[in-house]
């Protein structure tokens, strides 16, 4: 047995040991990222002190020529004041600081990119931002202006956003929108990445996003039906600045599915999730990737069993590039420029486990194996090469703190 899948099964030890000491019912891993964005009426007139943190260790162990392994030890943290000015308004203000063990000195911009457009400025110590956040509750709908809730709360599939961006990336910021019904569930947004002044030497860059799920009839029936359709789109550019080779970039993604769950009302094996999804990649300006467009095949599944989930999933793509998901959904090499993979294959498994300490605190443990297909790629020069198949892995502890102090009501 090899020393990785020596290391493997201690981690799957682990995380059966954890299972076995904390009996508490769970919240899932991906829930110890998201945050729930509703408005309570009640709390009209509360100013509260708030600490949001999420600490993790997670250790990235890949094989293959399509990106190196590295470990993330460290924290983000936001110390906020909250006031409810009315019984529909949530005011939020504060600092967003990010840090890894053993580094002193971090870029003013951290989210994941390949980009030429970000700046060179550093901060030392940390990586600190501001933080504010208006949100305002329409009935159905609410409207948020400064940073928005991002990451895992738009509910994009692997393919299109890389969940380990929850620990990495800076607070996604600009303006949003989300819509709540019985049949349909939207959220709209646009991330505003790269601010430009007059004369400026790097581009202006934002996201706009759009994820959508039809329900077909109620999530809580025993079976449970829904079309999930999702859009990213990048531009890059700007009229006041000082680029004027490739001055403009667009990229897009883009996925439409179809999936079902079965609720079995069973105490141990909860309930069956199955998803397909079609992909898709295009670059309409720009030369940043080796492709101008290009699809992908995603099928799913997840059970929740106990306090576990257990999650496996099959992908295969042709010239498809993922703005932010992970570079094994791509067809392109991050280790060898100018390397591109023939419609690769991946098959996925994963297992995660979280729990609810008490409100306001969970932990949360997740391990994944990647094993990628033999297969063809090209180098710089376009010679075809064999590829050989490969296994790579990452397991990762997270814990989640956002305990909330009351400090007066008007």
């Amino acid at each position: 047995m090899t020393k990785k899948w020596q290391y493997l099964c201690r981690c799957l030890l682990v995380l059966v040991f954890i299972g076995g000491v904390i009996p508490a019912k769970a919240q899932l891993v991906e829930r110890v990222c998201r945050t729930d964005y509703k408005i309570s009426p009640e709390r009209k007139g509360e100013l509260l002190l708030e600490l949001d943190n999420i600490s993790f260790f997670k250790d990235n162990e890949f094989a293959g020529t399509v990106i190196k392994g590295y470990s993330l030890p460290g924290l983000w943290i936001q110390p906020k004041f909250v006031y409810y000015p009315l019984k529909n308004i949530k005011l939020e203000g504060g600092v967003h600081m990010l840090w890894f063990s053993g580094a002193y000195r971090y870029p003013s911009v951290s989210y994941q990119d390949i980009a030429l457009w970000k700046g060179e400025q550093y901060q030392k110590g940390a990586h600190l931002l501001p933080f504010f956040r208006a949100q305002i509750s329409m009935k159905s709908v609410d409207l948020i202006l400064g940073n928005i809730y991002g990451g895992s709360n738009h509910g994009l599939i692997a393919p299109l956003y890389n969940p380990e961006l929850n620990l990495t990336c800076d607070p996604e910021a600009g303006l949003q929108l989300l819509y709540d019904s019985k049949a349909f569930d939207l959220d709209v947004w646009v991330n505003w990445q790269s601010f430009i002044f007059r004369e400026d030497v790097h581009q202006e860059a934002f996201t706009v996003g759009i994820s959508s799920r039809v329900k077909y009839n109620d999530p809580a029936s025993r079976f449970h039906f829904y079309t999930p359709v999702q859009g990213l789109v990048q531009h890059r550019g700007g009229e006041i600045d000082t680029i004027f080779n490739n001055s403009v970039q667009t990229l897009m993604n883009g996925a439409i599915g179809v999936g079902g769950v079965w609720n079995t009302g069973h105490r141990i094996f909860k309930n069956l999730n199955v998803e397909l999804d079609a992909t898709g990649y295009y670059q309409q300006a720009g030369e940043i990737w080796p492709f101008d467009s290009g699809y992908g095949l995603y099928a799913r599944a997840s059970a929740d069993i106990y306090d576990f989930r257990v999650k496996t999933s099959y992908w295969t793509c042709e010239d498809f590039i993922s703005m932010f998901g992970s570079p094994f959904f791509g067809a392109a090499s991050m280790i060898d420029e100018g390397v591109t993979f023939d419609r690769p294959q991946m098959i996925y498994l994963g297992v995660e486990y979280s729990r609810q300490l008490a409100k306001g605190f969970s932990i949360g443990v997740d391990v994944d194996v990647f094993h990628h297909l033999s297969g063809d790629m090209n180098d710089a020069d376009g010679v075809k090469q064999p590829m050989g198949s490969a296994t790579s892995f990452t397991a990762g502890v997270y814990m989640r703190i956002n305990p909330s102090f009351l400090i007066k009501k008007f």
